[in-house]
């Protein structure tokens, strides 16, 4: 249902630590906020190849973490419609122009007998000055 909006066309851009990768940000395909443990993982694809979860990181309300850290946060939340950042690391910088971005993002919830959640698909461009937009 909300799977349209979990990235957001306009936080394509790269790393603010100046080290290869870029930052996105996304929202939850959900109609209610959930404690962070509650996110599974956050998928991303970039240009057809996966990023592996270890070289992403999710940062939310200022506080980054891995996403082996998620299942222990208990004290911090994802609401609906907010923005997290979704920060990834790359061999080689990130070229100025399009680029095919893919987020799937997989939610435990307590009354649902599968996980939840929901995919997404742009492409965005990723300008030299480091904003993004769709394209």
């Amino acid at each position: 249902m909300f799977d349209k909006y979990i990235i957001c066309e306009d936080g394509f851009r790269t790393r603010g630590d100046g080290r290869p990768g870029g930052e996105l940000d996304v929202r939850m395909p959900y109609y209610r906020g959930l404690f962070l443990s509650m996110v599974e993982v956050v998928d991303l694809t970039l240009d057809g190849r996966p990023v592996p979860p270890g070289r992403t990181a999710f940062t939310v309300h200022g506080t980054t973490y891995t996403f082996a850290e998620l299942p222990h946060v208990t004290d911090d939340r994802w609401e609906m419609g907010e923005r997290a950042v979704l920060s990834f690391e790359t061999d080689q910088p990130l070229g100025p122009g399009e680029h095919d971005v893919a987020v799937s993002v997989r939610l435990r919830i307590s009354y649902m007998p599968v996980p939840g959640g929901g995919r997404d698909h742009k492409r965005l461009r990723l300008e030299s000055s480091g904003g993004g937009t769709a394209a």
